[in-house]
Formats: structure tokens, C-alpha cells, sequence
């Protein structure tokens, strides 16, 4: 069925209106996309969406807002893709950055302690949630299995940085494609193209360099105005790493990014990082938008020369910027491509070993977010070349790890949705906790 033509005009309003709905994590904001674009208004084919889904899922950062802009991008050329994929993140840009001003306003009130305390109870049920699902898909050879025991092993015990571990999985998942497709069940199919028209390469050089500039633009203003040092910096510099990483969506790189955040640049606690993830879950948009809150608090607490309240809103927009100019950056430079690159099997088995590194790099982020909610004091041990967090047993903290139960029961085995959940447990720390 030939897809229909759309006015910029019709999808602003239906991109913005994705904007607002767009709850639920990737899989719900994928199936509102495939809802209203595809089935509703037919402005795309079925199977152009699920060939751009699984070129989205190869690249680093939240696939669904890049699936948007890739659409916006075929409707409409440049103007479009920048449309929708800017209109995909405001609403919860807007809501983060007042829940941001909220949070720092509110910190220290026992109501809002509580309060918390359920939402990162019910934040480590998500997490193993998501650990469940991904491993489901994603592990279904023994070679995938061992990439993903080995990444856990790594970053729990012998805290390898994040990004060798990910560069590690994909080289082994490179070698395993040219010689034992068969290990990451790939089919033993060619390197060739389908007949698709090859895209120019300059144009793709200029579209890099343009976007280049884009992504670096901020950080050249903050070195002349504030100098390499200034926490602006920092949180541009580090999160324009990340956003190169960040393979296998948020929650891929949220042990990462609180461990650099905690303990590397000390811009916030463990809780808060967990209360971040918390406010990120019950907002539209990608869950990486965690990242503004990480931002925000970092220059709030360190807003030299500017009042804390200004320089918390120049960090969210730093790292805003820093996090999803090369989201645009992959599209754009990608989107010519797209038919051609599908048959490049070496590319599917290095991405499909990431994958598979991936669910260790979440379970390590579940025991990391597991042993921060339940217990009050967790420390750094060393043996030999290991070193790990380990819980004082009697700072067990009773009512997270019941309120943690709780929302297991409810989203695994009752399978209710994210939101309720995390208001159900929040309802319930705010009540209890306070008593405690």
C-alpha cells in the first residue's frame, strides 16, 4: 500500500501529540509511532518502519526519538527530522527541568525523603525488569551468554570502564561474524547491496562536519567564557562521551554514568542518582533524559559564577545539548544509507555482540542500584585486583527492600504498568515512611 504525503503542517501536530504520549519506555513509544504513522495516517510503509526500528537499534542513544527523527527526515528532509525530533523530547525536557527545580527546592523534607524512597524501591523493580526483557531477546546463543557473564564480571568485580567493555564485546562480535556467524546466529548471507542507489560520500562528509560543529559549538563558548575547568565543562565533556556509548539504550549506561557522577565527580549521591531515574521514568520521552537531572544538580551544586539556579539550568541545557546533537549527528549522516547498510553482516554481529554485553552491564547496574536502596551504608572493598561495593548488613534498610518486593510482584508478575507502579510505591513510602 503506497504511503500517503503528509503537510509539514499535519506533522507538527501529530509529532507533537507523539511528544505528549510518548510514556512507557521504548516499546510504548515505538508502538505509538507504528500507531499513528503507520496504521492510523499511513505516511510510512510497514516495512520502511521496522527496517529504520532495527538500523535505530544499532546506534547509540534512545532509539525511538531517532526512529523519530528518521521519519521526520523521509517526510520531510532536514527541517523535518529536526522537527520531530526535537518536538519527541520537549515535553519532557520541560518536565524534568521543573521536577529538577522541585527537587532541589524540596531536599531535606522528611515527606519528600519518603516519598522518594518509594520511587527508587520501585525503580529497582524496573531496572530487573529490564534486565529480564533484554536478556529474553538478546541471549539466545551460548557465545552471547558468555559475552554478557563476561561484561558483568568486569565491571562488578574488576571495574573495567564502561566503554572498553563495549568496544571489547563489539570487535569479539566483528571476529565472530567474519568467521563463526553461527555463534551469534546470524545468517551466513553476503556483504553485497541490494541495488539501492549509493549516496554520495561527500555529502555524508559534509553532514558530519556540520553536525560536528553543532555538537562541539557550546563547549567552545564555556572553554573562552569559563575555562577547561569549570563544571559546565565537565558535564560536556562527559556526557558528549557517553552519548558515543550509549549502545543498547539508558539503562545500558546508567551504572556508568552513577559511578562518574558519584564517585568520580562527586555531583551527586546514589539516592539522588536513583530519585533521578525515578522522575525520568514518569515523564514522556526517553529514560535518558536522566541525564538533565545529573546536569542540573551537578552545576546547581558547584554555580560559580552564576546563581545556582541559573547555572543548574545552563548545566541541563549543556548536557541536553551534548546528549542528543549526536542522536541528529547518526541520523543524518546515517539515514542515506540505511538501505544499503542492512546487508553489512560484520556491523549486525559487532552490534549484536554489544547487545549481548549489554544484559551484563544491566544486571551490574541492578546489584549496583539492589545494594544502594536497600541498605543504608555501602563501602569499597579491594582483594587482590577486585574491587566491589559490599552492604553493612545492619544498615538493611526493611521498608525499600518491602517496597522493592512489592513493586517486583506488581510488574513481573501482575505485569502492571511503570507509572502505577512507581505511584504505588511512592504512596506508600510517603505514608510509611515517615513513621519509621
Amino acid at each position: 500500500m503506497k504511503s500517503e504525503q503528509p503537510t509539514f503542517g499535519e506533522s507538527v501536530r501529530v509529532f507533537a501529540r507523539i511528544g505528549l504520549l510518548s510514556f512507557g519506555g521504548p516499546a510504548g513509544q515505538i508502538a505509538l509511532m507504528h500507531d499513528e504513522l503507520v496504521d492510523k495516517r499511513r505516511w510510512i510503509e510497514e516495512p520502511q518502519f521496522l527496517h529504520a526500528l532495527n538500523f535505530c537499534h544499532l546506534l547509540p542513544g534512545p532509539e525511538a526519538q531517532q526512529l523519530a527523527t528518521y521519519i521526520g527526515w523521509r517526510l520531510h528532509g532536514l527541517r523535518g527530522g529536526l522537527m520531530a525530533g526535537t518536538l519527541f523530547l520537549l515535553p519532557g525536557v520541560a518536565i524534568i527541568l521543573a521536577l529538577s527545580m522541585l527537587y532541589v527546592a524540596a531536599a531535606g523534607l522528611d515527606w519528600f525523603a519518603a516519598l522518594f524512597l518509594g520511587i527508587k524501591a520501585a525503580v529497582l523493580a524496573v531496572v530487573v525488569q529490564a534486565l529480564l526483557r533484554i536478556a529474553g531477546r538478546a541471549l539466545d546463543t551460548g557465545f552471547k551468554r558468555a559475552l554478557a557473564a563476561i561484561a558483568f564480571v568486569a565491571l562488578a568485580l574488576f571495574d573495567l570502564p564502561f566503554p572498553l567493555v563495549v568496544l571489547g564485546a563489539g570487535l569479539a562480535g566483528w571476529l565472530a561474524a567474519t568467521w563463526r556467524p553461527g555463534w551469534l546466529a546470524l545468517k551466513a548471507g553476503g556483504q553485497g547491496a541490494d541495488g539501492t542507489p549509493r549516496p554520495l560520500i561527500a555529502a555524508t562528509l559534509r553532514t558530519i562536519a556540520a553536525w560536528g560543529a553543532i555538537w562541539a559549538m557550546p563547549l567552545l563558548v564555556i572553554w573562552v567564557t569559563l575555562g577547561d575547568d569549570h563544571v559546565l565543562m565537565q558535564v560536556g565533556l562527559f556526557f558528549s562521551q557517553l552519548a558515543i556509548v550509549t549502545f543498547g539504550g539508558a539503562y545500558a549506561v546508567l551504572a556508568y554514568m552513577a559511578q562518574e557522577a558519584v564517585q568520580g565527580f562527586g555531583w551527586l549521591s546514589a539516592g539522588e542518582m536513583a530519585d533521578g531515574l525515578g522522575l525520568a521514568e514518569t515523564t514522556p520521552g526517553p529514560l535518558i533524559l536522566v541525564t538533565q537531572f545529573v546536569g542540573f544538580l551537578a552545576a546547581y551544586r558547584d554555580s560559580g559564577p552564576f546563581t545556582p539556579l541559573v547555572a543548574g539550568v545552563l548545566g541541563a541545557l549543556v548536557t541536553l545539548w551534548v546528549t542528543f546533537a549526536p542522536c541528529f549527528l547518526w541520523i543524518f549522516t546515517f539515514a542515506p544509507w540505511i538501505d544499503r547498510l542492512q546487508h553489512a553482516r560484520r556491523l549486525k554481529g559487532a552490534l549484536a555482540a554489544i547487545t549481548a554485553s549489554v544484559v551484563g552491564v544491566i544486571a551490574n547496574l541492578s546489584l549496583w542500584f539492589a545494594l544502594h536502596v536497600i541498605f543504608r551504608e555501602v563501602s569499597e572493598r579491594r582483594l587482590g585486583p577486585l574491587r566491589f561495593d559490599w552492604p553493612e548488613p545492619l544498615s538493611l534498610n526493611w521498608l525499600a527492600l518491602c517496597l522493592a518486593v512489592l513493586a517486583m510482584v506488581h510488574l513481573l508478575r501482575l505485569r502492571r504498568p511503570v507509572i502505577e507502579v512507581l505511584a504505588l510505591a511512592a504512596g506508600l513510602g510517603l505514608m510509611v515512611g515517615p513513621f519509621i
